[in-house]
């Protein structure tokens, strides 16, 4: 089986230890994975800011990169979730407005074969113990994309409860939204900031150390929430949890992060 990594452009510019986390979790489990440098953005932000016909050439570009491998993984329910549900629709409103098929041809063969990484673990590898080791305490968030657009359900969680070390706590409120929503926290920057209060309140009262989600859109948001607030928990993507074993485990920064450049961190 050929995979590739979708990176995605927010992680790629902003968070390259997710990837890096990614390949280092496939490879312990047997996966060659290929990372095609042609990749660009998905075209989700131009999208969801109504520019769709924007979007189209990205879509067409993802499909020509990615097109000759047999299964795509991205660490990004947002992302997977443009490539699954709404590049169909796309193909289905330029055929509707008379500009022909070619982006749904274009775009058909990629849409099955794009995973969100724990449904690539869970349904393709047909695993959930992945040999990992987090000793800490930890409260998991389904970002929206993820529940609402991929359901995604409770793979994340069968995949954390089999983290060695680690213990899981309940999140209350867990399937209300961080606020971040991409656009939506530049169009409506008071709510999505009491969103994402909300959801810092909520995950400081578990007591966890740390915050999981497998979205660093969302990290970003809820952790910038957690820096102004000031409060003992860290945002950690999910395969940076999966990728960390008693061998090689993951690093623990201070929690003088959230107030660092990211160059200047320890």
């Amino acid at each position: 089986m050929r995979v590739a990594l979708f990176l995605t452009c927010v992680n790629d510019t902003l968070f390259p230890d997710t990837g890096r986390a990614v390949v280092r979790l496939l490879h312990r489990l047997g996966v060659d994975v290929d990372f095609p440098m042609g990749q660009t953005c998905c075209g989700q932000p131009q999208y969801n800011t109504g520019y769709r016909h924007q979007a189209e050439p990205l879509a067409r570009r993802f499909a020509d990169v990615f097109g000759e491998y047999d299964a795509i993984v991205t660490p990004s329910g947002s992302c997977g979730s443009m490539v699954r549900e709404l590049y169909p629709r796309m193909g289905a409103r330029a055929r509707a407005e008379g500009r022909g098929d070619s982006l749904a041809r274009a775009v058909a063969p990629v849409v099955p074969k794009t995973f969100e990484l724990t449904e690539f673990l869970v349904d393709v590898l047909g695993v959930t113990d992945v040999g990992a080791y987090y000793p800490h305490t930890v409260t998991y968030h389904p970002t929206c994309h993820g529940l609402r657009g991929l359901r995604l359900a409770d793979r994340p969680l069968q995949l954390l409860q089999a983290v060695k070390g680690l213990e899981l706590r309940e999140l209350p409120g867990a399937e209300e939204c961080c606020g971040f929503g991409g656009t939506f926290a530049v169009k409506n920057p008071d709510v999505s900031a009491a969103m994402g209060a909300d959801k810092v309140r909520h995950a400081v009262s578990t007591g966890a150390d740390v915050l999981c989600a497998a979205d660093n859109s969302c990290l970003t948001h809820i952790g910038g929430t957690m820096s102004r607030l000031r409060v003992g928990m860290r945002p950690v993507h999910l395969a940076e949890i999966l990728a960390s074993t008693e061998a090689e485990p993951l690093s623990w920064e201070p929690l003088s992060w959230q107030t660092q450049p990211r160059e200047n961190r320890s």
